[in-house]
């Protein structure tokens, strides 16, 4: 059965776990090694990753080619400029041909409606690198950067703060799988998906949805944000001006435990969500959590080939 990664669910929870595990001991094995030399096993080698882009990217586009070049294997992209995408060959036909040639698929694009036609007519491996309705791969980062930095996850408290958008909907998701709370800190009408809240409180995490900032933050083991503005959207005003109550600051901040780590996927819009002294201080994380990309994006591969769990 070929195993596609399109919401973390598609995993489950002890598979997510074995992701995280893998990707401590990969990146550690591979310590003072150059970025681009091969892990000692080369567990992919010969295999290849189709990459294709219908959203720029700068870390899901670095991140994923460096992964696969370090499990020995390679990658090639496509983008609408430069494929058939761009006139008009349909996905299925897409996943079809792709299918016979390469080993993988990564699609970073904006319908989620469009990755699911994607893997209902492939026969290998598709995985989201992000679309508008979950960014699962961004999570993997993300759970793998806290837990390195001692954080145990089941019981675990995590605030998000801002727009309620796909990277939320999947730490939800991975609330409910491993086991762990979310306060969820949105101004009206932002609120995020029901059916990941709904499904995660089904699991026995506690998804609390809350209009105040300090609420939403209180005790907190993990703060998180994103930016106001995702892709391809305009820059509203009335967007930003809902928003900016739920900026993380220090007084924020201060509000969380002391330990509190702070995430941000990036890139960031530095005075808009988050001011520089949270995500350049002592408690960001942001930086592990970018180079994390690579490891987390190694374990998913690995796990969607078959060579993990």
């Amino acid at each position: 059965m070929t195993k596609h990664f399109l919401n973390l669910s598609d995993a489950g929870g002890d598979a997510i776990a074995a992701m995280i595990a893998d990707a401590i001991d990969r990146k550690a094995a591979r310590a003072g090694k150059p970025k681009g030399a091969v892990d000692a096993d080369a567990p992919l080698a010969g295999h290849t990753l189709a990459m294709i882009f219908e959203k720029n990217s700068t870390r899901t586009r670095v991140s994923f080619d460096m992964a696969i070049r370090q499990l020995g294997g390679t990658s090639l992209i496509l983008d609408g400029a430069t494929s058939q995408l761009g006139r008009g060959e349909s996905i299925a036909d897409t996943a079809r041909v792709l299918s016979r040639m390469v080993d993988a698929i990564m699609i970073r694009t904006d319908d989620h409606a469009k990755i699911e036609e994607m893997a209902h007519y492939a026969t290998v491996p598709v995985i989201n690198g992000l679309t508008d309705l979950s960014h699962p791969c961004q999570i993997v980062a993300d759970l793998l950067t806290v837990v390195e930095h001692g954080l145990a996850l089941p019981g675990s408290q995590w605030a998000w703060l801002g727009d309620g958008n796909n990277v939320l909907h999947s730490i939800i998701e991975a609330a409910g799988l491993l086991k762990f709370d979310v306060r969820v800190g949105v101004p009206q009408g932002y609120d995020p998906d029901p059916s990941f809240m709904e499904a995660a409180r089904a699991a026995g995490s506690t998804v609390t949805l809350t209009r105040d900032a300090v609420e939403a933050v209180a005790d907190a083991d993990v703060v998180v944000t994103d930016t106001w503005i995702s892709m391809g959207q305009a820059h509203a005003e009335e967007k930003l001006k809902a928003m900016m109550p739920y900026q993380v600051t220090p007084d924020l901040m201060a509000h969380a435990k002391p330990q509190a780590k702070f995430l941000h996927c990036l890139p960031a819009h530095r005075g808009e969500e988050v001011v520089p002294e949270v995500i350049d201080g002592p408690q960001s994380l942001i930086w592990d959590e970018a180079e994390n990309r690579i490891h987390g994006q190694k374990s998913v591969l690995l796990w969607a080939l078959g060579r993990l769990g």
